[in-house]
């Protein structure tokens, strides 16, 4: 074997045993591993994103080789690498293709790769040993047999070696977000931040992926759970990763959350909508009909913060409105309430209840300062009618003007 793999593999690296097994899957694999000059096109491309991972690329690549024997399929391997150790020296004198993106971020390193991957399917890792390459088979049997688009390795739902996850990113960090993935894009997945993932070409073109940063892992489910693609999983054994940590624990769940919330903001407008809307729609009621619940007793005040609540409530709707109709990957809920108004309820509907409350709220309002005026100023109105007869006014200008607006923004409807 070559000085540069011996180096890589000797006791100063932890990796004592490796050697023979790289030899071995060298000769197994040679005349399914392609590389950059190849004719041939490749059934799987790897790609792996790489910062620094003398370590790990070594063994990590010996994996892929086992694995690409056992399914006997051509196949490349990418490492995309923004290193300043040997890596990419070690990764090419191992058969790999090394591309070396013009910038950093994780999610611009797969990118990058991406545009320059030939294979039907496209398999994900890391080169830090963490995932277990030889599980490739299992995790791309699905997409070959096309029942999934992209098949993600569960390590919840599979197994986490000692010391291979922090408490903290197993039972609070990874569990949360992807519940609020699940949550804000209707997915159904029990890890959606595992980076062991195989997809089909036809899947990869689908996706408009343009993270730069860790909220790409995001992104992609994000994307395939909007467009419709099918997501399966496969339980995985997850391991000690081999190489210093890149991840920023609070940092980077704060990056994903906030992205994946700021690309829902169709879901988060209409729930928070659907709360204002129904707290000003109830409480001005209970106020005019001077009703008493226990010890409150809705009054002007009341009256006046009910209105403002509905108020916003509108113009969050009319917000979701503009957002699921601009925006790409937008989410909207899909609980029975939301799938029964969207599908039934047109801009055409919006223009004709905000000129009907537009009709009431001036009706009675011209009405009472006809009666205020015609009994020499002494008929004085109640307040709390008024103000309920502004706000429906208000709220059926915000009606007609947003169906308008959504008119421009697109098609009629």
């Amino acid at each position: 074997m070559s000085d540069t793999v011996s180096e890589a593999t000797n006791p100063e690296f932890g990796t004592t045993q490796v050697d023979t097994a790289v030899s071995q899957d060298a000769d197994d694999a040679s005349d399914l591993l392609l590389g950059p000059d190849s004719d041939q096109s490749p059934v799987l491309s790897v790609v792996m994103p790489t910062l620094n991972e003398e370590e790990g690329v070594v063994v990590c690549i010996g994996k892929i080789k086992r694995a690409i024997s056992e399914l006997g399929i051509t196949a490349e391997i990418i490492i995309s690498d923004s290193s300043d150790d040997r890596t990419p020296a070690i990764a090419r004198e191992l058969g790999a293709i090394v591309v070396e993106p013009d910038r950093m971020g994780y999610g611009y390193a797969y990118r990058y790769a991406f545009a320059r991957a030939r294979g039907d399917y496209i398999a994900i890792g890391d080169a830090d040993v963490t995932y277990d390459f030889e599980s490739l088979p299992k995790i791309l049997e699905p997409v070959r047999e096309g029942d999934a688009d992209i098949v993600l390795g569960s390590r919840l739902d599979g197994t986490i070696k000692s010391g291979a996850m922090p408490a903290l990113h197993q039972y609070v960090g990874n569990p949360l977000l992807t519940r609020v993935l699940n949550v804000l894009y209707d997915a159904d997945i029990s890890d959606a931040h595992s980076g062991f993932r195989v997809l089909s070409r036809d899947a990869l073109d689908t996706l408009d992926l343009t993270s730069d940063g860790m909220e790409f892992a995001s992104e992609m489910l994000m994307e395939a759970s909007t467009k419709g693609l099918r997501i399966e999983e496969v339980p995985i054994v997850y391991h000690e990763r081999k190489g210093d940590a890149t991840l920023h624990s609070f940092r980077d769940g704060w990056r994903h959350v906030r992205f994946m919330v700021g690309n829902a903001p169709g879901y988060v407008f209409f729930r928070l909508g659907t709360v204002f809307t129904v707290v000003g729609l109830v409480l001005p009621a209970l106020s005019v009909a001077d009703l008493q619940i226990g010890p409150f007793s809705p009054g002007l005040v009341t009256t006046v913060g009910a209105g403002l609540a509905a108020i916003t409530g509108i113009q969050f709707w009319a917000l979701a409105e503009f957002s699921t109709n601009t925006k790409t990957g937008s989410s909207v809920p899909s609980d029975p309430l939301t799938r029964l108004v969207r599908t039934n309820v047109r801009r055409r509907h919006g223009k004709r209840v905000g000129v009907g409350l537009c009709a009431l709220g001036l009706a009675y309002l011209g009405y009472r300062a006809t009666l205020w005026a015609t009994t020499g100023y002494t008929a004085i109105p109640s307040v709390q009618t008024t103000v309920v007869a502004l706000t429906t006014l208000v709220l059926g200008l915000q009606l007609v003007s947003s169906s308008f607006l959504l008119d421009a923004l697109g098609e009629t409807a």
